[in-house]
């Protein structure tokens, strides 16, 4: 099968699993563990924060942050299509009592003018605005980038209002990749980020949030709340260690492939998509134009040998990732076009 559903699915390399079986470890809970404790100051140093978390999912590391930065009874503000909203399970009303407020945008990316429109101030009405969240690659958007400008724009005024912002950079190096800039340079203006190990970089497990040492710190004891204190977790982080040193290099083929999937399968009757508009290795493209709905045309392709998700009645997403090579994207480009050329029972 070729697996283009996440950049979630990589398997760890040999590297990663020989690391793994030689891992020195301890008790993470006590702070004994010596790689997990590298992989935090390793974390914290790329992103130029004081202080890292390891932690076992992203979700865990956006819950964590949100509950972090907010009080009970307050408004999230984010993207429309966010991942903190669709995508986890309701945790910051369930964990950190807040509720969203979300902004639509047409390619994920907000601008302060949006936002500062929706900032509510204490009073005997509305919720208050307690932080802005901001999704950097933007997932459901189709990995769009934030310009940089915008990211600081937006941190730099949030700041004067008194507003915390966190930025979901699950794919964060990708985005790095993409425009030119170190993780570090998205970072600096932001309060607290979560990036992935477990996606592009290619470890099995594991994601990191970084921010100042009073909030991880407290972010450590909310992960505990949480089930997140493991113990002798350097198996994992050993694995994350190579994922942050190894893994940047490799994520630019996949931004390439994942362009020219994108541009093969544009000229396709009926598929509706714009190769310009991918950035990273997310595509999404429409196949209401071919006769067959998106779940449908999705088991097609599994039966051709190719696994995309479908995201709702029209569109699928594909995801290119270390795991997948041009040759691969090749044969899957060729079961698309033959799913095109038949017709929906």
């Amino acid at each position: 099968m070729i697996d283009l559903r996440s950049d979630t699915v990589t398997k760890p390399t040999p590297a990663m699993r020989q690391a793994m079986a030689n891992a020195e470890v301890g008790d993470d809970v006590y702070g004994e563990d010596p790689t997990v404790n590298e992989l935090e100051r390793r974390a914290a140093q790329l992103t130029g924060k004081e202080a890292a978390l390891f932690v076992p999912t992203g979700t865990m590391g956006n819950t964590i942050a949100i509950k972090m930065h907010t009080s009970h009874g307050q408004e999230v503000i984010c993207e429309s299509r966010a991942h903190i909203l669709d995508w986890e399970l309701a945790m910051m009303a369930w964990f950190a009592g807040c509720v969203a407020r979300p902004i639509s945008a047409g390619d994920g990316i907000l601008s302060w003018e949006q936002i500062r429109a929706q900032v509510r101030p204490v009073g005997p009405h509305a919720a208050p605005t307690g932080l802005i969240e901001i999704e950097n690659s933007h997932n459901m958007a189709g990995g769009t980038v934030y310009p940089l400008a915008t990211v600081q724009e937006i941190a730099h005024e949030a700041h004067k209002l008194g507003l915390p912002v966190h930025m979901d950079g699950a794919r964060l190096f990708n985005a790095a990749a993409a425009s030119g800039h170190s993780v570090a340079d998205f970072a600096a203006p932001v309060d607290s980020v979560m990036f992935c190990l477990s996606k592009g970089l290619g470890a099995p497990a594991g994601s990191m949030l970084v921010g100042t040492h009073e909030r991880i710190g407290h972010g450590r004891l909310l992960r505990k709340r949480l089930g997140g204190g493991l113990r002798q977790a350097g198996i994992l982080a050993a694995a994350g260690m190579l994922a942050l040193e190894e893994g940047p290099a490799r994520l630019a083929a996949d931004h390439a492939n994942a362009r020219w999937l994108a541009g093969q399968i544009a000229g396709l009757p009926g598929i509706a998509i714009d190769p310009s508009r991918v950035h990273t290795n997310i595509a999404i493209f429409d196949v209401t134009g071919t006769g067959w709905s998106a779940p449908d045309f999705s088991d097609a392709l599994r039966a051709r040998g190719v696994i995309m998700n479908a995201l709702n009645d029209r569109d699928i997403r594909l995801v290119t990732h270390y795991d997948v090579d041009r040759g691969s994207c090749a044969a899957a480009f060729e079961a698309i076009r033959e799913v095109c050329q038949v017709r929906p029972q």
